[in-house]
């Protein structure tokens, strides 16, 4: 029988924050970490997304910080992305008490960060890059910094941050406690250990590879212009869903064709501003939207529990891109669902990603009945029209059939003018994302961050998700009103109305309206 937090040597007043929320029992990392942190030891963790490094970690710092001066905290915790810094101050925050707790990172202003920075600040939550810049400002110092804590730090290393990070803990005290949880320990991590830790306790919990055996995994044969249809038809079957595309573009283009589908859908990705990001992040965790469109950089470290399925709708761009999208579902017990939409000129490539993850799968034909039957969560049913001018989709079971081919191809919105205007390459690794936002975008953080938000601590302390509620007085949807197609009269490139993309005219509200059914869910 696992200890209690009592036991390990947690606080009572923490106890009871944690109690209060339903986390009365720790996890593995939790329990094996806790008490040599609350000794004052330096720790070495290696553990998976989900597993509760939150609270491994915050716990200790929460009950051992001491009161700071102003502009010189005394915790510092790092970690490689804006929305993971967020959801950490976030979690501190429900059991820190009188504990001052703060977090700077790039992308917003600097206002409320210089203003927390001056009352005074305990623990310090922040980004690399961000952090740097306000050194450098004579806004913080770290000198008087004796409790260190990196999260993710593989993350860190992959994003390029390892400099950045080896400067700032130049700067803190000497003799700090340095807490380090990772989900490798291996190349850059395993130097920052050596150098940076002073005779730290391992523990090492779950696989050092993800094991994303935990989640069913299907392989759907699909022709491009079926794409869409095929995910709206996925989405239906399992949600809440992570879609992956592999542009920022592609990412807004799948998100309004998906609401045409009347999928309620949010993308995120380095492009977005962030309260764009922190508000989808939200609307996904809150249940609120049915499927959240990522890129692979935006989409680092996204920890929200009860994700139904992972939809890959670009293929990855390796087996460890694979694996670490995969890992997004079928977390802390649950199961969940990964998809694959696999074209024709793609097999050769799934059937290596395949072998490298250790995977045998069929590559069958799109089964929506199927997916339903694989997924963990409530069955769920999208009553919602079929868009005008979108054709059947071979999706089968109880997505029903979707017309994706009316308009399909030449529905006038496959390129809109932007395949050559300076969008073909504007994908995240190389427009921005990983360095022209993370390390060099003015003040070295503005879009630091390119991952999502981790369900700190036990699952236990997520609220349920609530079913969607009917619309009332009998209208439909606001998606559903909005997937009519395209509006009379209006064309493109000189195309007469109801074209190239098929359509024809916008029906009107009445007729739109007749033919939804009160209480439709959205």
């Amino acid at each position: 029988m696992p200890p209690t937090f009592a036991q390990l040597g947690v606080p009572r007043s923490i106890d009871d924050a944690l109690a209060r929320r339903g986390i009365t029992e720790p996890f593995e990392i939790q329990a094996a970490t806790i008490a040599h942190a609350l000794a004052g030891r330096d720790v070495c963790g290696r553990a998976p997304t989900g597993s509760g490094k939150t609270l491994a970690f915050g716990i200790p710092l929460v009950a051992t910080v001491e009161r700071a001066d102003a502009r010189r905290p005394h915790g510092l915790v790092l970690a490689p992305t804006r929305e993971l810094a967020d959801q950490i101050h976030t979690e501190l925050r429900t059991f820190a008490g009188d504990v001052r707790v703060a977090v700077v990172y790039g992308g917003v202003g600097y206002g409320p960060q210089l203003k927390a920075l001056r009352r005074g600040v305990d623990i310090l939550v922040a980004c690399p890059g961000r952090l740097e810049d306000l050194i450098d400002q004579g806004a913080v110092q770290l000198h008087a910094v004796d409790h260190v804590v990196l999260d993710e730090a593989d993350r860190m290393a992959d994003m390029g941050f390892m400099p950045v990070v080896r400067r700032l803990l130049d700067q803190t005290a000497p003799d700090r406690q340095t807490v380090l949880f990772s989900a490798t320990l291996d190349g850059d991590v395993a130097k920052l250990t050596r150098d940076y830790q002073t005779d730290p306790v391992y523990h090492e919990v779950g696989e050092a590879t993800p094991d994303i055996t935990a989640a069913s995994h299907v392989f759907w044969s699909s022709h491009k212009a079926e794409r869409v249809g095929l995910t709206a038809a996925a989405v239906d079957a399992a949600w809440p869903a992570l879609v992956f595309c592999r542009t920022r573009h592609g990412s807004d283009r799948l998100a309004k064709q998906l609401s045409r589908h009347g999928i309620e859908v949010a993308a995120i990705h380095g492009g977005r501003s962030q309260s764009q990001r922190t508000r989808a992040l939200k609307q996904f965790a809150d249940g609120r939207v049915h499927a959240l469109v990522a890129t692979d950089v935006a989409a680092r470290g996204i920890h929200v529990d009860g994700v139904a399925s992972v939809i890959h709708y670009d293929p990855p761009e390796d087996h460890k891109t694979y694996i670490h999208r995969s890992g997004r579902t079928a977390r802390a017990g649950d199961g969940g669902v990964v998809l694959s939409l696999v074209q024709p000129d793609q097999v050769g490539d799934a059937r290596r990603l395949q072998r490298r993850v250790g995977l045998d799968e069929p590559f069958g034909e799109p089964d929506a009945g199927a997916l339903r039957a694989l997924s963990p969560a409530p069955v769920r049913t999208l009553s919602v029209p079929a868009p005008a001018g979108e054709g059947s989709v071979r999706s089968g079971g109880d997505a029903g059939r979707r017309s994706d081919r009316a308009g399909g191809r030449g529905s006038g919105k496959r390129n809109n003018g932007k395949r050559n205007n300076g969008k073909r390459n504007d994908e995240d690794r190389s427009n921005g994302d990983r360095s022209n936002g993370d390390r060099s975008n003015g003040d070295r953080s503005n879009g630091q961050g390119r991952n999502g938000k981790r369900a700190g601590g036990n699952a236990s302390s997520q609220p349920e998700r609530k079913s969607r509620p009917a619309p009332k007085n009998g209208h439909a949807a606001p998606s559903a009103r909005r997937s009519g197609g395209p509006k009379a009269g209006r064309s493109r490139r000189g195309e007469p109305a109801g074209g190239r993309g098929g359509g024809g005219a916008r029906p009107n509200r009445k007729a739109r309206r007749a033919h939804l059914q009160p209480g439709a869910e959205r």
